[in-house]
């Protein structure tokens, strides 16, 4: 049977080939034809049968419990980042993903501290809280800085639960159905319960916006989802005036962060006006 060499199995096969029977504290007078563990190794280290390895490393078993991704984990002697890179190959939550992860990696610093000077870029948490902004997001939007903190949240802006106005300064409505972007907020907060299953933060969120709004109710309540697509917005800036903008969404890593990017198309009225929203001509 062939198996992609990034699944479940391949993977274990590969990280039971690399521990050798010294280095799991095994007698290594028994004839083998590999320097790694055998599949019997693993099975003992584990706790659990030979055929239950057989059938996780073939692909016939793709969904091991918790403890045994934790006895595997063990056994193989994985590093934090491999550990819950097989529990996720798993479909299983890591363990000690307790908080939502607020942390920009460095090279998706990288990526956004390079983006040209025609662009407004944010980076919000798996919650929708915003973390990070550029110089273009304050020109066109107007500073996050002034705001409260629980205030920047793009999920509590979908679903206000109170009459202060835009907890986002001059976020433009979306040019698509509200509904679209309402079903996509409800999926990516529900996928988030599952990365962060103990944050204090999210449950406090979930817990504002099914109490205050009753729009956020219903859907949280049926299990709806949906998906963030491509989207034009049109910014009223005070100085430049009317500026359509693309709004695109991208997923950064398995923390569920999410780079929102507001650019124009090249060449066009749109990007000249938002040159000079954005102080770059």
């Amino acid at each position: 049977m062939d198996i992609d060499d990034t699944s479940l199995g391949a993977t274990l096969r590969t990280w039971r080939g690399r521990v050798t029977p010294a280095a799991a504290g095994l007698p290594d007078g028994r004839a083998r034809r590999a320097t790694g563990l055998r599949r019997e190794d693993l099975a003992e280290l584990s706790d659990i049968s030979v055929d239950y390895v057989v059938r996780l490393e073939q692909g016939r078993a793709t969904t091991p419990s918790a403890q045994v991704v934790a006895a595997l984990a063990r056994a193989l002697q994985l590093s934090d980042a491999e550990r819950d890179h097989l529990y996720r190959l798993a479909h299983v939550v890591p363990p000690g993903d307790t908080e939502i992860d607020d942390r920009l990696p460095v090279g998706l610093q990288r990526l956004v501290g390079r983006m040209g000077d025609t662009t407004a870029a944010a980076v919000f948490a798996a919650d929708w809280q915003l973390i990070w902004w550029n110089r273009g997001w304050v020109a066109l939007l107007g500073d996050p800085a002034d705001r409260e903190p629980h205030r920047r949240n793009f999920a509590r802006d979908t679903f206000p639960v109170d009459d202060t106005g835009p907890y986002l300064s001059h976020w433009p409505v979306t040019s698509l159905a509200q509904q679209t972007v309402e079903l996509a907020v409800v999926s990516d907060l529900r996928r988030a319960t599952g990365l962060y299953p103990a944050s204090a933060r999210l449950r406090r969120l979930v817990g504002d916006l099914t109490a205050g709004n009753a729009r956020f109710a219903e859907l949280w309540a049926t299990a709806a989802i949906g998906t963030h697509p491509e989207d034009r917005k049109v910014v009223e800036h005070p100085s430049a005036g009317p500026i359509t903008v693309d709004c695109d969404v991208m997923l950064a890593g398995q923390t569920e962060q999410k780079v929102v990017v507001l650019s124009a198309d090249e060449g066009s009225d749109d990007e000249a006006r938002l040159r000079r929203a954005l102080g770059a001509g």
